[in-house]
C-alpha cells in the first residue's frame, strides 16, 4: 500500500468511513460539510485541532469545512480539489493505483542529467498524459531525470505553479492524482527519475484561506515579498513545520518521486536550529532515503554552501545539490553582453568568474555583491564536489523572467550556442536543460497566470512596472507590448511546437544535444563517483579564452579549452584523447592550436598516463 499517513486532512478508516482533521487555532468551532448532506459539528481537541469520524464518507466524497460566520473553506491538506482552489476537496484513496516499480531504487546523483518541464505548456495536451507520451523521446535524448515545475493546486487554468495554495493537491488542470502517478510509474519503467519543484516559502495570493482560521501559520515578525512569513520559528510553529515535512514525505512516499527541489529557500524565514530545510533533509534521509536514492535540490540565492556538505564517504549530509545561478549569469553576460539587473555583478572579469564557477562552484563565496548594495554573498564552496551544483544555460526563471520570454537561441548565434552547450553538457557538474532548448524551440516561455479580475489587473500592471527602468522599455509603447500574464494568448504562445524536430535548424541542434549527452554518458558519468572536488586546474589565457581541468574518480583528467569570444586566439592543446570539438574547428586548426571565435574542445587523459 503506497500511502503516507498524516495527522491532518482526510484519512480513510479501515472498515469504512473517513477521519477528518483540521488545525484551526484561530476559531472556536468548525463543522464538516459534505456535498451530500448538511453540516456536522467537529470535536475540538487539544492544540487547536478539530476532528470528526464520519462513517458514511468514503473515497470520492466531496467536503469542505465551515467556519464561524459561514465561510466554507477547502481542506489545506486536500489530496485533490477537482473544482479548483475555492471548491470542495475530494477524499482520495491512495492505495487504488497499481504501481509496477517495486524494484525501482532510483539512480545515483552522478548519473543525473535533468530536464525541466512545465506540464501545461510542454505538449499540446497540457497534462500528465501529454508528458508521458514524450518519455521515450526524453530517454533517447539522454536525460536521466525529469524535473517537474510545481503542480500544487493553483488558482485558475494556467500558472507556472509557484502560486500554489494547496500543497498536497496536484492541480486538476493536469489530471487526477492517479494520472500523475501513472506518469511517474512510466518514467521509472524507462529508467528516468522524477523530481518535483515544491514551494515552502509562501502561499499564492488567491485561494489561501489559512488566515481565516489558522493565523498561527504565519509569523508577522518576519516579512517577505508576499506578506507575513510562514511561521517556522514562532509560537505554535511545530504544527506548521510538521505540515511541510509531511508534504515532502507525502510526495516521495505516496507518489514515488525521486527527489524534490525546494524553491527559493533564501525567502524562508527561520531562526530555528535546526532550520526547516535541515529538518526536511534529515527526515528524507532517515525515511525514504534509507531504502532508495532520494535527492534534495535547493534554490538559494545566498549560496550557503553549508547545506551541501558531504560526509567522509562523499555522500550528502543534507541537500544533494543547488541550482548554480552564478554559472548561468556569467555565461549569459559573456554570450549576450547584457548587464541589466543582477547581471551587473558579473560584468567585471566574467571569464575569471566563469573559471571560478567551473572549478569551485559559486562565483560569489562571501564577496560583496554590487547588485545587493555591497552586501556579502555566499560561502566558500571549493571543497565541494562538482555534483553539488546544478548548472544550466536556461531555466524557467532565466527565460520566463525576461519581459518577452526569449530563449538563449533567440539571443546568440548558433555558433556561440554550440560552444556554450558543449561547456554545459560535458563539465562534471550536473547539467539541467529547460524544455525545448535541446531543439532551439522558437516559442518563448512567458510569465502566465489566471487570477481573478482584480488581482489579474494588479499582476499585469506590476509586471510592466518591473521592467520600466530597463533601457529597451523606456518607450511607453514598448512597455505596453509586454505580454499580459493573464491573457490566454500569453500561455498559448509558450506551448512547444513539436512538429519542427525534423526541420532546420532544429534538427541540427537536437543532434548536437544527443551527441553531447551520449559522450557524457559513455565517457564522463562512469568516472564521476569518488572524484571529490576534482583537484581543478585552470588558466585564463585572455579576456575570453580559458582552460579548466578536473581529476575524475578513476584518476583520469578531463580538460576543457575554450574561446568564448569574438576573436580567434592561439591556445595550447590539451593532453589526452579528444572527446569533442565544436564544428568550427577542423583537424588543422586543432593541431595548430588556433581557436576560432566561439569554439571549444574536450579531452580525456587516462589515469595511468598522468
Amino acid at each position: 500500500m503506497k500511502h503516507h499517513a498524516m495527522p491532518f486532512g482526510a484519512e480513510l478508516i479501515d472498515g469504512g468511513g473517513v477521519r477528518f482533521r483540521l488545525w484551526a487555532p484561530g476559531v472556536e468551532t468548525v463543522a464538516l460539510k459534505l456535498d451530500t448532506e448538511g453540516d456536522r459539528p467537529m470535536t475540538a481537541v487539544d492544540g487547536g485541532w478539530f476532528e470528526l469520524r464520519h462513517p458514511a464518507a468514503g473515497e470520492g466524497s466531496r467536503y469542505r469545512f465551515r467556519l464561524p460566520g459561514g465561510l466554507l473553506v477547502p481542506d489545506p491538506a486536500s489530496r485533490f480539489n477537482p473544482d479548483d482552489v475555492h471548491g470542495a476537496s475530494e477524499v482520495i484513496n491512495p492505495a487504488t493505483f497499481d504501481w509496477s516499480d517495486a524494484d525501482w531504487r532510483g539512480r545515483p546523483w552522478q548519473e543525473a542529467v535533468i530536464y525541466e518541464v512545465h506540464v501545461g505548456s510542454f505538449t499540446p495536451a497540457g497534462n500528465y498524459a501529454g508528458v508521458l507520451e514524450r518519455l521515450d523521446y526524453l530517454a533517447e535524448l539522454g536525460v536521466s531525470a525529469l524535473e517537474i515545475m510545481p503542480v500544487a493546486d493553483f488558482p485558475g487554468r494556467r500558472n507556472w505553479g509557484y502560486d500554489g495554495v494547496l500543497p498536497f493537491a496536484p492541480d486538476a488542470t493536469y489530471g487526477r492524482p492517479d494520472d500523475f502517478k501513472r506518469l511517474i510509474n512510466a518514467a521509472h519503467e524507462r529508467g528516468l527519475m522524477v523530481l518535483l519543484d515544491v514551494v515552502y516559502n509562501h502561499f499564492g495570493p488567491e485561494g489561501n484561506y489559512l488566515h481565516a482560521y489558522a493565523p498561527d501559520f504565519f509569523n508577522p515578525q518576519h516579512t517577505t515579498p508576499w506578506g507575513a512569513a510562514i511561521n517556522f520559528d514562532g509560537e505554535n510553529s511545530r504544527t506548521v513545520r510538521d505540515y511541510f515535512i509531511h508534504n515532502a514525505l507525502y510526495w516521495l512516499e505516496e507518489f514515488h518521486l525521486d527527489g524534490l527541489r525546494l524553491d527559493a529557500i533564501h525567502a524562508i524565514c527561520d531562526d530555528s536550529s535546526p532550520d526547516i530545510v535541515e529538518e526536511i533533509a534529515a527526515q528524507l534521509r532517515q525515511g525514504p532515503g534509507r531504502e532508495r536514492h532520494v535527492h534534495l535540490i535547493l534554490e538559494n540565492d545566498r549560496n550557503q554552501a553549508r547545506y551541501l556538505s558531504r560526509d567522509k564517504a562523499g555522500q550528502p549530509k543534507q541537500a544533494t545539490a543547488q541550482w548554480n545561478d552564478d554559472l548561468h549569469h556569467v555565461l549569459h553576460v559573456i554570450a549576450t553582453g547584457e548587464i541589466d539587473g543582477y547581471y551587473a555583478d558579473y560584468a567585471t572579469s566574467p571569464t575569471r568568474l566563469l573559471i571560478r564557477c567551473l572549478s569551485e562552484g559559486f562565483a560569489f563565496q562571501g564577496e560583496a555583491s554590487p547588485f545587493r548594495n555591497g552586501e556579502p554573498r555566499g560561502e566558500p564552496s571549493s571543497h565541494l564536489p562538482p555534483a553539488a551544483f546544478v548548472n544550466f544555460l536556461q531555466s524557467h526563471d532565466q527565460v520566463g523572467n525576461r519581459a518577452l520570454g526569449e530563449r538563449l537561441c533567440h539571443l546568440v548565434s548558433p555558433t556561440a550556442l554550440e560552444a556554450l552547450t558543449a561547456v554545459l553538457l560535458l563539465a562534471p557538474p550536473t547539467p539541467l536543460l529547460f524544455m525545448g532548448e535541446e531543439f532551439a524551440a522558437a516559442q518563448p516561455f512567458l510569465f502566465f497566470c489566471d487570477f481573478g479580475a482584480e488581482l489579474a489587473h494588479a499582476v499585469t500592471e506590476g509586471r510592466r512596472r518591473e521592467f520600466a527602468n530597463f533601457v529597451r522599455f523606456a518607450d511607453p509603447a514598448a512597455l505596453a507590448h509586454i505580454p499580459d500574464p493573464n491573457a490566454a494568448a500569453t500561455f498559448t504562445a509558450s506551448a512547444l511546437d513539436w512538429s519542427v524536430l525534423a526541420q532546420s535548424p532544429h534538427h541540427f541542434v537536437l543532434d548536437l544535444y544527443r551527441q553531447l549527452l551520449f559522450l557524457r554518458r559513455q565517457w564522463i558519468t562512469p568516472r564521476l563517483a569518488g572524484m571529490g572536488n576534482g583537484a581543478p586546474q585552470s588558466t585564463a589565457f585572455s579576456d575570453n579564452a580559458l582552460s579548466v581541468s578536473w581529476r575524475l574518480g578513476d584518476g583520469s583528467r578531463l580538460t576543457l579549452v575554450a574561446n568564448l569570444g569574438n576573436r580567434p586566439v592561439e591556445l595550447p592543446p590539451a593532453p589526452g584523447t579528444r572527446l569533442f570539438a565544436t564544428h568550427n574547428l577542423d583537424e588543422e586548426a586543432i593541431a595548430a592550436g588556433r581557436f576560432l571565435p566561439w569554439s571549444a574542445t574536450w579531452h580525456l587523459q587516462a589515469g595511468d598516463s598522468l
